[in-house]
């Protein structure tokens, strides 16, 4: 029996780290520069940070170590790890801390914008589709997990939720490695340049509320309530409150876990024709349960984990899974598939003009439509830099509307999923 002779070309495509434990010790090393620099006082990286937001390069440096070789983003079991056990705790952790009272006590405005910016995201996708599948009619009718709206349906999930709803579209609607790819890039693109645009317009916001006649003296009272309830509310936790946190956010993990195995088989022996509701998939049970466990126990004084650091772990889990899913990306897919930017940016077009339109209708401060939009479309992570151009203190109210993205994200990026299957 002859023995196998490695070839020039496997050795040429042989990745350089092939252990996940050192591929996640190269990704968390990337995480603490990212934040490290992120939160310098240098004037460098304050500049730099006002053009290239943080979570970009969370997804931009793991992807160069898949594209330039070092790893094989593909065979390693990482983001598997993280969307399986990491994705869903973090769900409970970032629901667990949503106020449906003080979001209802921002006033009808502020949720009235919200939901219209969640049904921005929900109708423009589909319109996008349909207007360049117009001009480009292979774009729609493609089968497997390349398909086109596959991927957006990963868009909608962070447009929605933000990146633990995109992950979660992922798996809920088979979206493929390289269309994923490709639409993460977009995603982020498009969404910061809408966000850039935003903060142009706070730093005008008086001319602008002066000129459609706008009530800003809520935003007054906000500023004051805010500031006084963290002031009273915040504390350092203790390694305790550490490990009640854990035990919430894995207890809940494992219990989505067994719930999903029972559910899936059931809705697969007693209906069949129920796969096109993703309801044959264990992830989308996993998923569900435990966003609504989340909101569940945010009724209960489980809620005040938050004051002690719930919403942050679940962030950390969060930047972890964005990490493993940049290393699934191939940045150079961009290039080779420039419609997909035209989709996106028709997609953001509709949102947006469906945000100025209502805000206008409804004499809304400027405050209120920018944070409103940016919590959909940026989630937990953008949205208090969108609320603080216009007041520091304001950071926590985008916070808030940002874990109501968590909320409604994966059931409404899941529907708007329905809608663009229904088309592609």
């Amino acid at each position: 029996m002859s023995t196998p002779v490695l070839t020039d070309q496997a050795v040429l495509h042989s990745p350089l780290f092939t252990n996940d434990a050192t591929i996640m010790g190269i990704l968390a090393i990337l995480l603490g520069l990212v934040f490290y620099t992120a939160s310098s006082e240098a004037p460098f990286w304050r500049k730099f940070y006002m053009f290239v937001p943080s979570v970009l390069l969370c997804y931009f440096l793991p992807s160069l170590l898949n594209t330039l070789g070092f790893v094989d983003g593909e065979k390693s079991q990482l983001y598997y790890v993280a969307s399986r056990y990491l994705l869903p705790a973090c769900l409970v952790l970032l629901t667990l801390s949503v106020d449906l009272k003080a979001i209802s006590r921002l006033g009808s405005k502020a949720i009235i914008l919200f939901l219209t910016g969640t049904l921005g995201i929900v109708i423009g996708g589909p319109i996008a589709l349909i207007v360049v599948a117009t001009f480009v009619p292979e774009l729609v009718g493609v089968d497997g997990p390349e398909a086109v709206w596959r991927g957006m349906t990963t868009v909608a999930g962070s447009w929605i939720g933000g990146s633990a709803n995109q992950a979660a579209m992922k798996e809920i609607y088979g979206a493929g490695d390289q269309m994923f790819s490709a639409m993460v890039t977009v995603d982020i693109i498009v969404a910061n340049l809408w966000m850039a645009v935003l903060l142009v317009m706070a730093a005008n916001a008086k001319a602008i509320d002066a000129k459609t006649g706008a009530d800003t003296s809520a935003i007054d009272e906000l500023k004051e309530k805010v500031s006084s309830f963290e002031a009273k509310h915040s504390k350092i936790p203790t390694v305790a409150d550490l490990m009640l946190i854990v035990a919430v956010a894995f207890g809940v993990t494992g219990a989505a876990h067994l719930f999903a195995d029972n559910v899936t088989p059931y809705f697969v022996e007693h209906f069949p024709n129920m796969g096109k509701f993703s309801f044959h998939s264990k992830f989308f049970w996993m998923i569900i349960f435990s966003s609504t466990i989340g909101i569940a126990l945010s009724f209960t004084k489980a809620r005040k984990l938050e004051s002690v650091g719930a919403s942050k772990l679940g962030s950390v889990f969060l930047y972890i899974l964005i990490a493993t899913i940049g290393m699934k990306m191939d940045v150079t897919m961009i290039i080779e598939e420039p419609l997909f930017f035209i989709i996106g940016a028709i997609w953001m077009v509709i949102h947006a003009a469906l945000m100025l339109g209502v805000a206008k209708l409804i004499k809304a401060p400027l405050f209120y439509m920018a944070v409103g939009s940016q919590a959909n479309v940026g989630g937990a992570a953008s949205a208090p830099i969108v609320a603080s151009a216009f007041h520091p203190s304001l950071a926590p109210v985008a916070v808030m509307l940002a874990v109501l993205g968590y909320t409604v994200g994966t059931y409404m990026a899941w529907f708007c999923g329905q809608i663009l299957q229904s088309i592609g």
